[in-house]
């Protein structure tokens, strides 16, 4: 049966995270008008979609999911009509934007939380409240210490499964579901493509709040990740809201496997896609603070089964605002840092599903070389570093410091590098965050004028996916799953999708993740007809066996 084809499928899509993006006023931080400047660059790529990270009133405790008025502009990113402006422009370019939203939980300087704490006109319902000095179960926040904080206003303690600032809504009180569907309303009536919906799958919560396994890092996940009335939330949120417009809309689902995903995703789901964290937990121990080695048979594991398993479109990333660099994590960041980001694109690119770049991606931007806990921002590198000197864990930050390198949400918030003057060329002011101090050789500009650079590759990535449907609604089967450094797939396109005779039927891409040149013989080697795209300036021969230069990616047209 032909996959049904939805613009949103073929698309590629940009995060802009604007805090970091582009600083148009000098005040060091980025606003809306510096993404408005910086359009036509992420036009240039090929993109179709940009989803923006928060940009609503907040006190920014959690740059921006932290909302305090869902209905206004946060005025260090610009006003309203800046925001209208951004999407005049946006649509001007034939591209989409999607809002992100964050609705399991607000920010306690929101007007519904002022009004919860003082028990006015049934809000003292709209958040999770009980009473007592002590917290009523033993559930940890995602940054470190207890879900409960005690409010001396209310005299309760209230749930915040994030920042003490964040406190999480009610969803079984039917009128926080009511004011937050007209809130979404409001803005696909302005004109938004969809929603990407943070932490949605959170919103319900088992009743009497259980304790968690103490044994977890995030303890009480069991009760609160895709809780017993979460489906029945987002099914409704989809019925009263984006059911009624054509949108694009992703669910962050945290501790999601193919089976719960699918009944969100399905041809009878209420969303479009979600995104897992089952990749991006490959590299991690038992503890945000307790590395692992991650390997690469495990990933192709893990990614291989979200091709073949689930029932739903797949989205594609490798980084995003919460996670760190991809070249620093899943390449190197040193002597191959082209050719592994290159590599890293190209899977992205190659494979069925949505492929999501974050700024900066398209240019291999690496991680920071944090030196001590006062240059970072991040919440929860800060929390987790704290209390593991609180536990008595550990004595000083120069004990975790190479984790927290590795780890820190902090190494994609780095200010966008357009070219090597001063900043970056991100403010003329002080950058609320240290540029990273690559930035000199590592800057857009710079890739714009090297026609080698990741970032023309990138545009020839867009070009090669928009002219192959097998790279989008094709049929994955991973090929070596054993092989420890080469990842080598077959996509093969249904013949029902199949527009005519020229199309692209079958492709065999193969990736060697590896410093060292690698032999492997996988069976579609003997059929490769056209080299349609390689990461070296020649693709290398083909005699019934590949040999992979290090880092070097390729894909071929099959006959």
């Amino acid at each position: 049966m032909a996959e049904e084809r939805a613009w949103w499928k073929e698309a590629v899509v940009y995060q802009i995270y604007p805090k970091s993006f582009d600083d148009s006023d000098g005040d060091g931080i980025g606003d809306l008008q510096g993404v408005i400047d910086r359009l036509d660059h992420v036009a240039a790529l090929g993109a179709d979609v940009i989803w923006l990270n928060p940009v609503y009133e907040s006190p920014q405790e959690d740059n921006g999911y932290d909302i305090s008025d869902y209905r206004a502009i946060h005025e260090e990113y610009g006003t309203m009509a800046d925001w209208e402006r951004l999407l005049e422009a946006v649509h001007a370019r034939d591209m989409r934007l999607i809002m992100d939203l964050a609705v399991n939980h607000t920010s306690t300087e929101h007007d519904w939380f002022q009004r919860s704490r003082r028990d006015e006109d049934g809000y003292r319902e709209y958040y999770f409240w009980r009473e007592g000095e002590e917290p009523p179960n033993n559930w940890k926040s995602g940054f470190g210490g207890s879900a409960w904080s005690h409010d001396e206003e209310a005299g309760m303690q209230y749930l915040h499964l994030f920042d003490e600032t964040q406190a999480d809504l009610d969803w079984d009180t039917e009128a926080v579901r009511d004011d937050v569907y007209e809130m979404m309303n409001w803005w696909l009536e302005k004109g938004i493509d969809g929603f990407r919906m943070d932490v949605v799958n959170l919103v319900s919560k088992p009743e009497g709040l259980p304790d968690g396994d103490p044994a977890q890092d995030w303890v009480g996940i069991e009760h609160f990740s895709d809780g017993p009335r979460a489906e029945e939330y987002i099914t409704e949120m989809a019925e009263r809201t984006w059911d009624d417009y054509d949108t694009m809309v992703v669910g962050e689902c945290i501790d999601i496997d193919t089976e719960t995903a699918s009944d969100y995703v399905s041809a009878d789901g209420p969303m479009d896609m979600v995104f897992h964290f089952e990749h991006m937990l490959v590299d991690m121990g038992d503890r945000w603070l307790s590395p692992a080695e991650w390997d690469l048979t495990d990933l192709k594991a893990i990614m291989s089964n979200w091709q073949t398993e689930l029932d739903g479109w797949n989205s594609l990333y490798l980084t995003n605002h919460d996670q760190p660099r991809i070249v620093s994590r899943f390449g190197d960041d040193g002597a191959y840092r082209r050719e592994s980001g290159k590599l890293l694109g190209m899977l992205l690119f190659t494979l069925s599903g949505t492929p999501y770049v974050f700024q900066g991606q398209e240019i291999g931007m690496t991680n920071y070389p944090w030196s001590n806990l006062d240059e970072l921002d991040d919440l929860q590198s800060i929390g987790k570093v704290e209390e593991a000197m609180a536990a008595g864990e550990i004595d000083s930050f120069e004990e975790v410091q190479d984790i927290v390198r590795a780890r820190s949400r902090d190494n994609a918030r780095t200010p966008m590098q357009w070219d090597d003057s001063e900043h970056a060329g991100f403010t003329d002011g002080d950058p609320w965050l240290a540029v990273n101090p690559d930035y000199e050789d590592i800057n857009v500009a710079a890739a714009e004028a090297d026609e080698d650079s990741i970032l023309h590759y990138y545009r020839d990535l867009v070009a090669l996916r928009d002219a192959h449907d097998v790279f989008v609604y094709g049929d994955y089967e991973l090929l070596l799953p054993d092989h420890e450094s080469v990842w080598a797939y077959r996509m093969t396109l249904p013949e029902d999708m199949r527009t005519d005779g020229t199309e692209v039927g079958e492709a065999l891409v193969a990736l060697n993740f590896s410093t060292s040149e690698t032999t492997v013989s996988p069976a579609d080697a003997e059929r490769t007809d056209e080299l349609l795209l390689a990461n070296y300036d020649d693709g290398g021969a083909v005699e019934g066996e590949l040999t992979l230069r290090p880092y070097e990616a390729r894909v071929y047209a099959l006959d």
